[in-house]
């Protein structure tokens, strides 16, 4: 049986679609039925924005399938850079219960094909007063993006090129990371490109590095996707750098 599209979903479906997500699974029958009440669910291809930079922040998303790309575009040189790749289950677009401008200030993009549930901000901050359990988890997230983006900021200040893309890659194999008999394979398409934008700095320089890595054997290209033969030295390293 073909998958129902977005618009096709009864009630009953994106009840279900939220019971299955990390936070919905710790919620109420209730606070689940009112969540979807007000829910929409979409479809977003690769590529697409869910929301630009300046856009209302008017809503909470959450990855049903697929992944997201949160990022920052200079408008001037069309530069990007990288804030994070959420995987499946993942809440985003919190900056819409306290953002004081009440816009965006990153852009969303799919990094593959993928299905969102959209939460009005109004409705979910109802359901946070309501259940503690939301409230708790809510803030417990704002916390280690919080957390995410200070060790980002430390990286940066702290830490050359190799040392960022060692954490990198560690923090990826942890997030991402499958079982290899090798080693562990990062499984998401990671393009230099985009891997130097999130380490801030230029696809020339991270090539050079990845290659230097796979000619020491702590690295392998497998389709598109890195195979990380020894995690253990990058952790090693990074204790080092830090």
């Amino acid at each position: 049986m073909e998958p129902k599209r977005a618009r096709d979903l009864t009630n009953a479906d994106v009840t279900a679609i939220i019971g299955k997500l990390d936070f919905g699974s710790i919620l109420s029958h209730t606070s689940v039925s009112q969540l979807a009440g007000s829910s929409v669910v979409l479809d977003v291809r690769r590529r697409r924005f869910v929301y630009h930079a300046d856009d209302p922040a008017d809503s909470l998303y959450a990855i049903v399938h697929g992944r997201i790309k949160l990022c920052r575009i200079d408008q001037g040189s069309e530069r990007e850079a990288v804030i994070d790749i959420l995987s499946e289950g993942s809440l985003f677009g919190e900056s819409a219960l306290y953002s004081t401008a009440g816009r965006r200030e990153n852009s969303a993009v799919a990094y593959a094909n993928s299905r969102l549930l959209r939460i009005p901000a109004g409705d979910f901050q109802k359901g946070m007063a309501e259940d503690g359990r939301l409230h708790d988890y809510t803030f417990r997230l704002i916390g280690q993006r919080l957390q995410h983006a200070e060790r980002r900021l430390a990286d940066f200040a702290l830490n050359a090129i190799p040392a960022r893309l060692d954490r990198l890659l560690a923090d990826f194999s942890d997030r991402y990371g499958v079982p290899e008999r090798e080693g562990v394979l990062i499984d998401i398409p990671l393009p230099h490109r985009e891997i130097a934008s999130i380490v801030g700095s230029t696809r020339e320089s991270v090539t050079v590095r990845l290659n230097a890595m796979r000619r020491e054997g702590t690295i392998e290209f497998v389709n598109r996707r890195i195979l990380v033969k020894r995690p253990e030295s990058l952790v090693h390293e990074i204790t080092l750098a830090t």
